[in-house]
């Protein structure tokens, strides 16, 4: 049984990095086009980088319902990579790439947000629909700076685009389920106190207890 539940985690696993890679390197339409690698994406999303963790979450229940009564729907996959950069000790952000099918056709774009949350960027990968139903540059540059907070709905606050109307929600949907995942699986990384304060906290209650005796 053990067996089984391991080989169906890694089927998994694979599956979703297979379809990220069709996603980012096939063209099945004169109209479809991919526009950055992943490589190239994260390497431009975090510039000053000393290094860049990538890291294959397999939710567990608990938190797989967490994240699902935050999104405000059913996840399509208990799989998520996440990937944390660093400058040094200093963490600097954390980025997702989102795949998702738009009207019939794949596309994937890079959510990068701040160590406390907020969106900084959002960018197209891939987009194998008629590049005439992807919305602009300036449509995505609303999405800056939203947080969990905000409801990310298209008509309310996120203007609609004509014609885009299934892009922008697929995108909207996109950064409310990286939002998601950093409530349930990054803030507790920023939230945790820093290592190094453990040795004094100890000394400081040491202290205080030989002051008292």
């Amino acid at each position: 049984m053990h067996l089984a539940r391991f080989v169906s985690t890694r089927g998994a696993a694979l599956a979703t990095l297979l379809s990220l890679l069709l996603v980012l390197t096939s063209a099945s339409s004169a109209s479809a086009k991919v526009f950055a690698s992943q490589k190239q994406a994260l390497a431009e999303a975090f510039p000053d980088a000393t290094r860049i963790e990538r890291e294959t979450h397999l939710l567990r229940r608990e938190d797989l319902g967490r994240i699902e009564a935050i999104y405000g729907r059913e996840l399509e996959s208990r799989i998520v990579v996440l990937h944390t950069a660093w400058r040094d000790t200093e963490l600097i952000g954390y980025a997702h790439i989102d795949v998702h099918t738009v009207r019939t056709q794949p596309e994937a774009f890079l959510i990068v947000l701040a160590p406390g949350g907020a969106v900084r960027s959002v960018r197209i990968l891939a987009f194998h629909e008629p590049l005439d139903y992807l919305p602009t540059d300036s449509w995505y540059a609303q999405l800056v700076g939203k947080t969990r907070e905000d409801a990310l709905r298209v008509g309310h606050d996120i203007h609609g685009v004509v014609g885009a109307t299934l892009s922008a929600r697929a995108a909207a949907d996109g950064v409310r389920r990286m939002l998601a995942y950093w409530k349930v699986l990054l803030q507790p990384e920023v939230d945790r106190p820093d290592p190094a304060d453990a040795p004094r906290t100890a000394r400081s209650r040491a202290e205080d207890a030989e002051q008292g005796s």
